[in-house]
């Protein structure tokens, strides 16, 4: 390979001689910037996207610090996923029966005519108690593990809806049969 270089004309026309290269040289070429065997199922295409790449890297330099710290956590599945919102995109909320519209905009969250800096302060203003804005308007990750309910055994699921007071025939008497036998 040749001598990097940070004249960008002279970088392009090295990338460009790069991709234009048959698949035996790019190969020998990996070898080389690399220092071990490319992998057998890459195609020749992105033979050259990766050593164009590396040629860009060695002019221009590479990734800061915390980019790649980030791209390894990501890598790894160490890292929570994020959903970036849009603006204008409208979150929609039933709560209690009524209908909550929130639009997100450039500088926050539009709700009921006011501009709010976090879905968690509609959140609260909704509910009056302190919410995670995200779970609220249901925008966390399902695979988020702190945001997994914890699975409830048969025995668990049983008892609890003895206790509920939808389970109450008229209201004072619990329901005690699990089998669908009817109440005594």
């Amino acid at each position: 390979m040749r001598q990097p270089t940070t004249d960008a004309a002279a970088i392009a026309a090295e990338i460009a001689r790069v991709q234009a290269l048959p698949r035996d040289r790019l190969r020998r070429m990996w070898r080389a910037v690399f220092g071990r065997t490319p992998p057998a199922s890459l195609s020749t295409s992105l033979f050259g996207r990766t050593i164009a790449w590396h040629i860009q890297e060695r002019a221009f330099g590479g990734l800061d610090r915390d980019s790649l710290r980030f791209l390894d956590s990501l890598a790894r599945g160490s890292h929570p996923r994020r959903r970036q919102l849009k603006p204008g995109t409208v979150l929609v909320r039933d709560y209690q029966g009524q209908c909550h519209t929130v639009t997100v905009g450039r500088e926050g969250f539009e709700w009921q005519g006011a501009t709010y800096a976090s879905l968690s302060a509609i959140a609260r203003d909704i509910t009056g108690t302190s919410w995670s804005g995200p779970r609220f308007f249901a925008l966390k990750d399902p695979r988020d593990r702190a945001t997994k309910p914890k699975r409830k055994s048969a025995v668990e699921a049983a008892q609890e809806r003895r206790r509920s007071p939808a389970a109450t025939g008229n209201g004072s008497r619990p329901v005690t049969s699990v089998n669908n036998a009817p109440p005594p």
